[in-house]
């Protein structure tokens, strides 16, 4: 399809079509993934080091409290580019309406105003605070905490291991270092096969929240488009009670809501889950890979500008250390 477009529109197409939403969506994370390892540096002082590895890692309760913080600022930046993505209509383009990307932005931008671009932030803000939350909380939980329990336990069965076995783990510290504790050094790819488990697991607890809310959201937006439509109309009506009219629309989104779970499922609390979650499994499946490899990427480059000498010692009561370089 690019290539097509290139073909048909010339290499203007990519300037003025493409680069506009990949330099928002790069701003958008830039601003989400600075703000949490600022919060996480705040909340635990360990962490604001230049450190491969935090020992003992933050707790899930700080690594939560910093990735809600870093869902807020995001939901904040992303409020001007989640509404032109909401009012977004590829016919405008399409007849001419708009001549590119940047002019659709300025254009619909200044129409609907502030009222318009932070109409249901409040939805957006409880949306990417709470999975934000439970994203950075459960990345950090499994590649973290649970690694290190599985080596201190994986490992820490040396002490019913042969003698000959000890000896040779033993052998393997120098004349100089005898009076040394004897470590162990875990294998090189667990801990890869920890990071990509915790990107899998932390995609999939924020879709829990993530996933019903943003059904709702897109019902609420429905309904913010048509308020846009009567407010752009002129009618006077509409303007002067432009407010109340948003602030009404959260009421009106709910019953919407609830109307479509009884006609898709059934009456009831019971009917009204079924509806927020249908369909969650094969879109949480789909934005796995992406996570994954965004948390992969993430965790790459933090490690990049760190310590290249940081190692962790895990000692055992067995009497010898785990040592991960």
């Amino acid at each position: 399809m690019l290539a097509h477009a290139v073909r048909t529109q010339g290499w203007t197409f990519i300037p003025s079509q493409v680069i506009p939403p990949l330099l928002a969506n790069t701003a958008i994370s830039a601003v989400c993934y600075a703000t949490y390892l600022q919060a996480l540096a705040a909340l635990d002082p360990p962490s604001s080091g230049a450190l491969k590895r935090v020992y003992p890692p933050p707790p899930f309760s700080t690594t939560f409290t910093a990735g809600a913080a870093a869902g807020a600022a995001q939901s904040l930046v992303a409020a001007p580019f989640d509404a032109l993505q909401v009012r977004f209509r590829a016919s405008e383009l399409l007849h001419g309406k708009y001549s590119n990307m940047w002019s659709y932005a300025y254009h619909k931008l200044r129409a609907i105003g502030l009222r318009g671009i932070f109409a249901g932030s409040s939805l957006s803000l409880c949306k990417d605070s709470a999975g934000y939350g439970l994203f950075f909380g459960t990345f950090e939980f499994v590649k973290s905490q649970c690694f290190y329990t599985f080596v201190s336990q994986y490992y820490g069965s040396f002490g019913t291991l042969s003698a000959a076995k000890q000896d040779l783990i033993r052998s393997q510290q120098t004349a100089e270092s005898s009076d040394l504790i004897p470590t162990i050094e875990p294998h090189y790819m667990i801990e890869p096969i920890f990071i990509m488990a915790a990107g899998v697991a932390a995609s999939f607890a924020q879709q829990l929240v993530q996933y019903p809310l943003s059904r709702v959201q897109d019902v609420h937006h429905g309904r913010l488009a048509g308020i846009d439509t009567g407010l752009m109309d002129g009618r006077s009506a509409a303007r002067s009670s432009a407010l109340h009219l948003y602030q009404r629309a959260y009421g009106k989104t709910f019953r919407r809501v609830v109307v479509s779970a009884r006609r898709s499922f059934r009456t009831g609390p019971a009917g009204l889950m079924f509806w927020l979650y249908s369909g969650m499994l094969s879109s949480t499946l789909r934005q796995v890979p992406s996570a994954s490899v965004g948390l992969m990427a993430f965790e790459v480059i933090r490690r990049k500008y760190a310590l290249e000498a940081d190692v962790v010692r895990i000692h055992i009561e067995s009497g010898y250390d785990i040592l991960l370089a």
